[in-house]
């Protein structure tokens, strides 16, 4: 089976917002057995919806959209797919006491236009969206399928997964797909590439590396008769993987470093506060994304490089010996924060995230950690621009907190 992509929406076309919706479909098609062959991005036009839709049924199997769903004008992939099918257009009422019931429900009233968002056609079945009001179409002739799904990323990934991924499992594929994904720190994609090469060319299970914020991912996907087979063929897989890789693997599948870091600190009944200098409280806001941080997350302090000295109860000796950019003065900031508030761990991170400093070059990251018993420090050196850094830094302490803590 042949599938394609097409992403909705004018600001798409502006570069206003990132298609994020084409990304996760081209990662879970595979995942189907279906084939992606093309991606193609229109703009809020009715008459050019309707030719991308024309060339796109003369070459591929299912047709899978996203945006154009909401209660505006300039919302039209519902009429595009009419036109296209030569059906008409009715309203659900059924759909519209639903849509009365969630506005209710916020205690709000509901405009008109989003009667709009009932329409409906006599061959398309109706998609639930419990996040929203916008409605996918499921839409099958001659053996074809239109799938339309909301263009919010959050509506859409659910719909996907509550409803069309289980439809499409169980209406084209004859076998069971399974996957797993091993996250790692430490290594670059290429040098990672190297480690698992030869499993980068098996055929199945299939090996796929991906560079994200919070580290260099192997996603391993087998095929079998049944699910206990392909489940077996992926953690045999990733079992070996883990020997490769080693200590830079960090987790898998749903894992954060920030959940696997405040678990560890929760598990054990202890604390941790923080100092960063340069990165503007990036650590603290990775370590607060985490709902019970507060159980173990007593203090964050984020300065400025002028600002480190004994105002914040730093030796200014070790800043005048040493400078503000050092291991001794990362080391300095996690004994400080961790004797001044009274936790079991303190991280000191800093960060040169700017250019024109010819004694610091741009990426530095330097963390350091006091637990009571040693207090470590490392250097590293990230490219990227300015918010890419930030994150480096952010996962890069995280990382080594893990480890510490283990």
């Amino acid at each position: 089976m042949k599938a394609e992509v097409i992403s909705i929406g004018t600001e798409l076309l502006l570069g206003e917002i990132t298609d994020l919706n084409a990304a996760y479909l081209a990662s879970q098609l595979p995942l189907l057995g279906l084939d992606l062959h093309f991606i193609s991005t229109v703009g809020d036009n009715r008459q050019r919806l309707i030719e991308t839709l024309n060339r796109s049924w003369q070459r591929s199997d299912i047709i899978i959209t996203t945006g154009g769903l909401g209660p505006t004008e300039d919302d039209i992939t519902r009429e595009a797919i009419a036109d296209f099918f030569g059906e008409p257009i009715s309203i659900d009422q059924s759909l519209v006491a639903q849509f009365k019931e969630l506005f209710r429900h916020f205690n709000m009233d509901m405009p008109e236009s989003n009667i709009k968002q009932a329409s409906i056609i006599p061959s398309c079945e109706v998609i639930p969206n419990p996040r929203g009001t916008a409605p996918g179409w499921w839409v099958e002739k001659n053996g074809k399928f239109i799938i339309a799904m909301p263009g919010p990323p959050g509506e859409m990934q659910q719909m996907w997964t509550n409803v069309v991924a289980p439809k499409i499992q169980e209406k084209f594929c004859d076998a069971i797909i399974y996957s797993s994904t091993l996250k790692t720190f430490g290594l670059s994609e290429a040098k990672l590439g190297e480690i698992t090469r030869d499993f980068l060319l098996a055929k199945n299970p299939t090996v796929g590396i991906y560079a994200k914020p919070d580290g260099i991912h192997l996603r391993v996907a087998a095929k079998a008769g049944s699910a206990t087979d392909a489940k077996m063929l992926v953690e045999n897989t990733v079992a070996e993987l883990r020997k490769l890789v080693g200590e830079y693997v960090w987790g898998t599948d749903t894992d954060t470093l920030e959940g696997m870091v405040a678990n560890l600190f929760k598990n054990k009944k202890l604390s941790l506060s923080t100092m960063e200098v340069g990165t503007g409280g990036i650590l603290a806001n990775n370590i607060t994304n985490f709902s019970d941080s507060l159980t173990f997350y007593k203090c964050g302090i984020v300065l400025s490089r002028s600002e480190l000295g004994k105002e914040f109860g730093i030796d200014e000796n070790v800043i005048s010996q040493y400078g503000p950019v050092s291991t001794e003065a990362a080391k300095e900031m996690a004994s400080v924060v961790r004797r001044q508030y009274g936790t079991s761990v303190g991280v000191g991170l800093i960060g040169i995230m700017e250019t024109g400093e010819p004694e610091y070059k741009m990426g530095t990251i330097i963390i350091g950690i006091d637990d009571g018993k040693h207090c470590h420090a490392l250097k590293r050196i990230y490219p990227g621009t300015r918010l890419q850094i930030k994150q480096r830094a952010a996962v890069a302490a995280l990382f080594e907190l893990r480890k510490i803590m283990q």
